[in-house]
């Protein structure tokens, strides 16, 4: 059928897949499945509660809960009558929500639980446009009515979708305004690189208000027939893998980077030999996966040598992630590449990709038969990506956002004559596979007038064992310096070695000089960090400005 819109991938969902297990519920006595025909059914009656109480068409709807089967049944619902939904973190304190609500002028807002409408409550007088609020928790959802999907108000492929709020690690929040047809392209585009099958399973932990999440984690699930299981929260994520035992998995590149330093934990903790075994496993890993990335042959001893520490260590690593994942794919922010030959040297490669709130999410991605490991894969077709003089991608096509929500001067400085200036700096290599160097705006530049990108060189020390989170300083000073939250149990000599081995691969320029440790209080909460768990460069340094002028005290 033709799909245009994102009540017609519903539509399609129901028409021609049918699927009695769409979405799997954990409860009591364990994963129930609920077939896309009962969520249709909610999506009609409460498309029918939603023009009841008076929400129309180009209305917004905020929707603030963690993710589940009524957040994708009520953002549907809104969507089907024309009006727009607008998905917040459930993370956010009230201080944080407060604009988002007060410049969406949301009319109605649906919630998880009397926590998260308590944040509503609080929130006036921003949110004094919200005149109805439904709480999954405790509100009955209204009975849906026996017969068909009945969306009886035409949406049209150009009229705004949803309104997703992003501040990036700097500035105020932005509302990136998505269409229908933005979203449509990139399920159908993406779709075609993902290669994903009605057999499949994916487990959903990535929260929906983020839109890698949305438009890859659920759309193009639901579009493709893929059954997905909503986890119970972050503390049951291991649990959850052994019980559902996905196919597909998306992620972030810190749950990846938690993985392996689960294990590495592991190890050091069983001591002798397992955590000997467990580092000539690791090495063996990145040295076959760097060989094979590389084009060069692999050795006959190297591969017995796998397949033992294949037996030990991998296959471990594979069992914890149900051991049923056939596809793994990173987006959201950079994969180091350390992580990624490990896991493509113990049998899981991670096909990393690209992509922007402002590009319905992804725009490239690796996958099978075109991985590259270092690059976030060759460029969807239908989109076009170019370089800037200066380095910075460009992009252009049907998933381009429409602009940003009442910010007429914000769009015209990133959208010149239909490409989008994504603020990110990159590189096409000779078979078309993009690479991505630093952002734009994070570039380091010093007295000296030497440019450094500080995102490479903060995931190679993020990589080591003793360090969770690291930031480099140093705009406009002689040398590089470093903010480092140690990891637990971590002391300051490991961290002094952990950042002279990252040393010893950078230009003279580029090493870090100074580092200062900062304790682990780095939040969504407290402001330090964007809801998708990205550091906000100029809070940080802010609040530990006194230990970054100690670093530069005899300098400045």
């Amino acid at each position: 059928m033709d799909v245009r819109t994102v009540p017609d991938i519903l539509r399609c969902a129901l028409e021609e897949r049918a699927k009695p297990d769409a979405f799997l519920v954990r409860g009591a006595d364990g994963w129930r499945p609920v077939g896309i025909a009962a969520v249709a059914g909610q999506v009609s009656a409460m498309a029918r509660t939603l023009r009841a109480v008076g929400v129309g068409v180009g209305d917004r709807v905020v929707i603030l809960s963690e993710s589940r089967v009524e957040w994708c049944a009520a953002d549907l619902a809104i969507l089907s009558i024309g009006a727009v939904s607008v998905p917040i973190y459930p993370t956010l304190p009230v201080g944080q929500i407060e604009p988002l609500l007060g410049d969406s002028g949301a009319v109605a807002a649906f919630v998880s639980d009397a926590a998260q409408r308590a944040k509503i409550d609080a929130a006036s007088p921003a949110a004094s446009s919200v005149r109805w609020i439904h709480t999954f928790d405790s509100d009955p959802w209204p009975e849906p009515a026996p017969g068909a999907l009945d969306p009886s108000i035409p949406v049209k492929p150009d009229q705004v979708a949803t309104i997703i709020y992003t501040s990036g690690t700097t500035g105020e929040p932005k509302g990136v305004m998505l269409t229908h047809g933005n979203i449509v392209s990139e399920v159908l585009i993406a779709l075609r690189a993902m290669q994903l099958l009605p057999t499949d399973t994916y487990l959903s932990f990535l929260p929906l208000s983020h839109v890698f999440e949305r438009c890859n984690g659920y759309y193009t699930m639901l579009y493709a027939g893929v059954t997905v299981a909503y986890a119970e929260s972050p503390d049951r994520l291991p649990a959850n893998l052994m019980e559902v035992r996905p196919t597909i998995i998306l992620a972030v590149p810190r749950v990846y980077e938690k993985i392996l330093a689960r294990g590495e934990e592991t190890a050091a903790e069983k001591g002798f030999p397992l955590r000997a075994v467990w580092h000539w496993a690791r090495r063996l890993a990145i040295e076959w996966a760097t060989r094979r990335a590389e084009g060069k042959p692999v050795s006959a001893w190297m591969s017995i040598q796998r397949r033992i520490a294949d037996a030990l260590v991998y296959k471990k690593i594979r069992a914890r992630l149900g051991g049923k994942a056939r596809m793994m794919v990173s987006g959201g922010a950079p994969l180091h590449v350390d992580v990624a030959l490990f896991f493509y040297g113990a049998g899981l490669p991670i096909f990393e990709g690209y992509g922007l709130t402002e590009t319905s999410s992804g725009v490239a991605v690796n996958g099978f038969g075109k991985h590259k490991v270092g690059t976030v894969g060759p460029v969807f077709s239908g989109v076009d990506v170019r370089i800037a003089e200066d380095g910075e991608i460009m992009v252009r096509g049907p998933v381009v956002m429409k602009g940003y929500w009442q910010k007429p001067g914000a769009t015209e400085a990133v959208l010149k004559d239909g490409w989008f200036q994504t603020g990110d700096i990159g590189e096409l290599d000779a078979d078309g596979y993009l690479r991505i160097t630093d952002r734009k705006k994070d570039l380091l530049v010093t007295s000296g007038g030497k440019k450094i990108a500080p995102q490479p060189i903060e995931a190679a020390l993020k990589a080591a064992l003793g360090i969770q989170e690291a930031l480099l300083v140093g705009d406009g000073e002689k040398f590089i310096s470093a903010l480092i939250v140690p990891a637990p149990k971590a002391s300051r000599d490991t961290i002094d070695e952990d950042v002279q081995r990252v040393n010893a691969g950078l230009a003279s320029f580029e090493r870090i000089k100074k580092f200062e440790l900062i304790p682990d209080d780095l939040t969504v909460e407290n402001g330090m960090m964007t809801p998708s768990l990205k550091l906000k460069r100029k809070s940080v340094v802010e609040r530990h400005r006194s230990l970054v002028a100690r670093m530069y005290g005899e300098e400045t």
